[in-house]
């Protein structure tokens, strides 16, 4: 079994609402699980920012129903590859919503202030999430 990476970015559609960044977290926390999928989500409001990870064909499944998913439109893969290790091992899926901190990351990591990653490298959003991280709560999944 290999493991994969697939980061991807989107924007939320006209029928998301409040309620469903919650519901989205709650699934994913279970599907994950469920199928060893590990991952963090960057949520502002406007714009997902996803890793996954997890076997070739887990991630391919898991990215095939987020295709499907009418609470977002415009899905943009930036990055897939084969990787060693997890960056996220023990989280079915992370969580940093928005907030002041981002707006420092977001600056790191695209040369600009405000958070949009249909501007981003891959690589860059990568790291970007990789350092969000070491700022989400381990216990956020309880």
């Amino acid at each position: 079994m290999y493991l994969t990476r697939l980061i991807y970015t989107s924007t939320i559609s006209a029928s998301f609402s409040a309620d469903d960044i919650e519901d989205i977290l709650t699934t994913a926390r279970k599907n994950n699980s469920k199928n060893n999928v590990t991952g963090m989500l960057c949520f502002n409001k406007k714009y997902f920012l996803q890793c996954l990870e997890g076997s070739r064909t887990a991630v391919n499944n898991t990215y095939h129903h987020i295709l499907n998913d009418q609470r977002h439109t415009n899905i943009i893969m930036l990055d897939y590859k084969e990787i060693t290790t997890r960056d996220y091992t023990g989280w079915a899926m992370g969580y940093m919503p928005e907030s002041n901190l981002t707006t420092a990351f977001t600056l790191k990591y695209s040369g600009v202030s405000s958070f949009n990653p249909y501007d981003m490298l891959g690589e860059s959003a990568h790291q970007m999430l990789l350092a969000m991280k070491e700022l989400v709560p381990v216990n956020q999944e309880s």
